[in-house]
């Protein structure tokens, strides 16, 4: 019996505004994660181990980082002569081209593509989460179930949970759905991955552009989501492992350090399923005599001469003796000089940390913008964004 043709659409397009300055320069999944991966990589190895050879993905912003990135797909072996990866840009020269504004209207604009692709399945996911899941089988148990849509779900907590879409669930069937709630009902929330049975849903949206006009059609759990699950057409398939949103300077700075633990969430080398990403352009770490490292990620091609604890260090960074880097993601070619402390802080490419300043603190997450340099004896304080607005 032949497997069901599925489409895998990574919805990459969008501005990635809560990450601040961290998406200033670059598309919210180019985002560094974990040292030598970007934000794509997980949903990009989840269909490689999938055994998902049809990939598109829908780029806008900073689109050259992502397709510097991306290449032709082959880390994740999706560089075929037949299928494979596909980068699907805004256009003009139809009534269905322009800016992406939601990712409902992306799925829209892309309509006539994916009905002629024929899949039995579509996988519409975002990238800005890091997880790891089987989409062929969230895909079969979505045919078997004879609904319109299959909302992969996960916990979140109480207190977060206003941030994302929210079902309340009878046995597998979605009874109630509402997007970003003030009050949300449960804590279960959608992961941002769901399977479409594609004619009805494009059909769906063709109803919903002509009732509330192509700008009204926004984001999935705007009009598509919840008018799927009024009609008794959505079913949950729960995510029983690991799964961090990203999407915002905290949770990004929370979720490198659950991968500081002596167990992480995730064994992103796990040979049953390796997490893969562009590599192979930097040499090895080197800790030198003064180096002092303690509970620590470190990245190819970086230098350690300070004092290193708690923290994600990217390739090419450099650490000078007698600094100190504490609870810290330093993104790629950062460099701390001498005398320098960097505290509970995100650090973003290039940023040249002056001797003897001080940037963070405890308290809320400090923040530092791509490519500036911090003046010498500096004091960035803790929960600042630096440079300001």
């Amino acid at each position: 019996m032949a497997l069901p043709r599925l489409l895998v659409l990574v919805l990459a397009g969008g501005a990635g505004g809560r990450l601040q300055l961290l998406t200033e320069h670059r598309a919210k999944p180019a985002v560094p994660f974990a040292g030598v991966y970007r934000l794509i990589d997980f949903p990009l190895s989840n269909c490689q181990h999938s055994g998902i050879p049809d990939v598109w993905v829908s780029i806008q912003q900073h689109p050259t980082s992502l397709a510097d990135h991306l290449a032709n797909g082959r880390p994740w072996d999706l560089d075929r002569t037949s299928g494979g990866l596909m980068t699907l840009p805004p256009f003009q020269g139809t009534e269905r081209g322009g800016w992406n504004t939601g990712t409902a209207n992306s799925l829209w604009r892309q309509a006539e593509l994916i009905r002629g692709f024929g899949a039995d399945a579509l996988v519409v996911v975002s990238s800005d989460a890091v997880y790891e899941l089987d989409y062929r089988e969230v895909a079969e148990a979505h045919l078997q179930s004879g609904a319109e849509v299959t909302m992969v779900t996960t916990e979140v907590a109480a207190d977060d949970a206003a941030r994302y879409g929210i079902v309340e669930v009878d046995g597998d069937r979605v009874t109630g759905y509402a997007y970003k709630p003030d009050e949300p009902a449960t804590t279960t929330a959608t992961n941002e991955v769901f399977v479409f049975t594609p004619g009805p849903t494009l059909d769906r949206l063709e109803q919903l552009r002509s009732e509330v006009g192509e700008e009204g059609l926004e984001d999935l759990g705007s009009h598509l989501l919840p008018a799927q699950t009024r009609d008794g057409l959505a079913r949950a398939y729960p995510l029983e492992g690991y799964w961090r949103d990203v999407g915002t300077v905290e949770s990004y700075w929370e979720a490198h350090q659950e991968f500081l633990s002596e167990e992480p969430p995730i064994d992103l080398d796990d040979p049953a399923w390796p997490i893969h990403t562009r590599g192979g352009r930097h040499s090895a770490a080197r800790v030198l005599d003064d180096g002092q490292i303690e509970n620590s990620l470190l990245s190819g091609g970086t230098r350690v001469s300070g004092d290193v604890r708690g923290s994600v260090i990217s390739p090419g960074v450099v650490v000078e003796a007698g600094a100190t880097v504490v609870d810290s993601v330093l993104l790629p070619g950062v460099r701390v000089r001498s005398g320098a402390t960097v505290t509970r802080s995100v650090v973003d490419d290039r940023v040249d940390v002056g001797r003897g300043a001080t940037v963070g603190g405890e308290g809320d997450v400090t923040l530092v913008g791509r490519a500036v340099a911090v003046a010498e004896g500096t004091e960035v304080a803790a929960g600042a964004r630096y440079p300001e607005d």
